[in-house]
């Protein structure tokens, strides 16, 4: 005899290989949300700390901005998110010239803390 048809059995096998592809993709379509979330707050924080170094390093030497110590620039909010900003001023003695170096810190709270540090040095 020539069926030509599916029986019920494969049928159902076929939707159940069928739903497991879809909950996989839905899987990786939230991960990917959750990526681009944090990749979107990485760049805010990334220029936040940028344009705020590129300020400490084009003022004077001796401005009270570059005095040796922690400062804190507060809170900024960009896009819904608050970014805390702070930066450490230390003096360093070297035999070939002092200089500063300056770390500058972004921190942000997404559901779990981050952090982004950079560092530089200012020479007279």
């Amino acid at each position: 005899m020539n069926n030509k048809g599916f029986s019920l059995l494969e049928i159902l096998v076929g939707l159940v290989i069928l739903a497991i592809g879809l909950l996989a993709i839905a899987a990786l379509q939230t991960t990917s949300v959750r990526g681009n979330f944090f990749s979107q707050n990485l760049m805010q924080a990334t220029y936040v700390a940028q344009d705020r170094m590129e300020f400490l390093k084009n003022v004077s030497y001796h401005d009270p901005a570059l005095s040796a110590g922690n400062h804190s620039e507060g809170a900024e909010v960009i896009k819904g998110m608050t970014f805390d900003r702070s930066y450490q001023v230390t003096t360093v003695n070297d035999p070939n010239g002092n200089y500063l170096r300056i770390d500058y810190i972004v921190t942000w709270n997404d559901g779990v803390d981050h952090r982004i540090s950079f560092s530089t040095a200012r020479s007279q």
